[in-house]
C-alpha cells in the first residue's frame, strides 16, 4: 500500500511544483509585458513630443512662408509702379538715354515703351550687369539725367538772362 500513497504524494508534489512554476512563468510574462509596455509608453511619449515640435515648426514655416508671399506682392507692385514711373519719364530723355535705360530694362526683364531711333544711330552695347545693379544703375542714370537737365536749364537761363541784360543796354 505504501506504493500507491508514494504515487500520490509524488503527483502532488508534481502538482505543486507545476502551478508554482506556472505562477513564476505568469508572473515572468507579466513582468516582460509591464517592461514592453512601459518602453512602448515611452515611446508614444516621445513621439507625440516631435509631433507637437513639428506641428510648432510647421505653423512657424507656414506663417513665414504666408509673410514671404505678401512682401512678393508689395515688391511686385512697387516694381509695377516704378515701372510706371519710367515709363513716363523715359520720353523726356535724348534717344541714346532712352536706348541705354531700355537696355537695362531688357537686362531686369523689364517692358518699358521706347521711340524709336533715328536713322543712322545704332544700339550701343552695354556691359552685363547683375540684376540688382542694374535697377540701381537706371535709378542713377534717371538721377543724373534729371541733374544735367537742372544744370543745362539753369545755364540757359543764364545765357538769356544776359541776352536780355546785354539787350537793355544796347538799347
Amino acid at each position: 500500500m505504501m506504493f500507491p500513497q508514494s504515487r500520490h504524494s509524488a503527483s502532488s508534489q508534481q502538482l505543486k511544483f507545476t502551478t508554482s512554476d506556472s505562477c513564476d512563468r505568469i508572473k515572468d510574462e507579466f513582468q516582460f509585458l509591464q517592461a514592453q509596455y512601459h518602453s512602448l509608453k515611452l515611446e508614444c511619449d516621445k513621439l507625440a513630443s516631435e509631433k507637437s515640435e513639428m506641428q510648432r515648426h510647421y505653423i512657424m514655416y507656414y506663417e513665414m512662408s504666408y509673410g514671404l508671399n505678401i512682401e512678393m506682392h508689395k515688391q511686385a507692385e512697387i516694381v509695377k509702379r516704378l515701372n510706371g514711373i519710367c515709363a513716363q519719364v523715359l520720353p523726356y530723355l535724348s534717344q541714346e538715354q532712352q536706348l541705354q535705360a531700355h537696355q537695362l530694362s531688357q537686362l531686369q526683364g523689364l517692358a518699358l515703351p521706347m521711340t524709336p531711333l533715328p536713322l543712322g544711330l545704332s544700339q550701343p552695347t552695354l556691359p552685363a550687369v547683375t540684376t540688382s545693379s542694374s535697377l540701381f544703375s537706371l535709378s542713377s542714370l534717371l538721377a543724373s539725367q534729371a541733374q544735367l537737365a537742372k544744370e543745362e536749364k539753369a545755364s540757359r537761363d543764364g545765357v538769356d538772362s544776359h541776352r536780355e541784360e546785354d539787350g537793355d543796354k544796347s538799347d
